[in-house]
């Protein structure tokens, strides 16, 4: 399903992008646009017409959670893109409802948390007794190495790789918003670093 939404339906090349303010770079756009699949997510923020590229603008999957507050990018042109549903709250205690300011006519995919979920609880070494997860970032890298991992995957827009102290998370779009109890940004910055090092993601400045 994924690769449906591919360039070509084919990934050789995919890029997640996070949410981390990034400063104007035309050749980090271009090697966005230029990936076979696009991955964002969230209050995700596009280079607009005129301003100096940054962003880029290919978005292929979305992968949201219920508690997001949505860009005017989130569900702009939502018919050509695929949006993939993180819940892992559903394990503790979150309902069975779609969101009510989801579009009507839009459906979305729940990412499994057995198949995904739980198995990067378990890298990161979470107690699954305890509601702890990974941010919806990490679980996109996750997901992204776990479908292709024969393809060449970047990452761009993580500020957890340098400060994983950090309490409140700066956004492209809208305002800081305060890092929740149910993530561990040290255990995510060191397994992120650790696939950086292996050579399974690369990280576009």
């Amino acid at each position: 399903m994924v690769t449906s939404y591919a360039r070509g339906q084919r990934v050789e090349t995919l890029t997640v992008v996070g949410n981390a303010p990034l400063p104007p770079n035309s050749e980090r756009a271009a090697l966005i646009d230029g990936s076979d699949l696009v991955l964002r997510m969230t209050t995700f923020a596009l280079d607009e017409p005129g301003a100096e590229p940054a962003y880029g603008r290919k978005t292929d999957v979305v992968v949201l959670h219920r508690g997001v507050l949505p860009s005017p990018n989130t569900f702009a042109d939502y018919k050509s893109r695929l949006y993939l549903l993180a819940e892992p709250g559903r394990l503790h205690w979150e309902p069975e409802i779609i969101p009510d300011w989801w579009p009507t006519d839009l459906g979305f995919v729940p990412i499994p948390n057995r198949q995904f979920v739980r198995p990067l609880g378990r890298l990161l070494e979470f107690d699954p007794e305890q509601a702890i997860w990974g941010t919806t970032g990490t679980l996109a890298v996750y997901l992204a190495g776990r479908l292709f991992p024969e393809a060449t995957k970047r990452i761009t827009g993580f500020s957890i790789l340098d400060r994983p102290e950090q309490t409140t998370f700066a956004h492209a779009w809208g305002e800081d918003v305060n890092v929740t109890g149910d993530h561990r940004l040290h255990a995510e910055s060191a397994l992120l670093r650790s696939w950086r090092d292996n050579g399974e993601i690369e990280l576009i400045p």
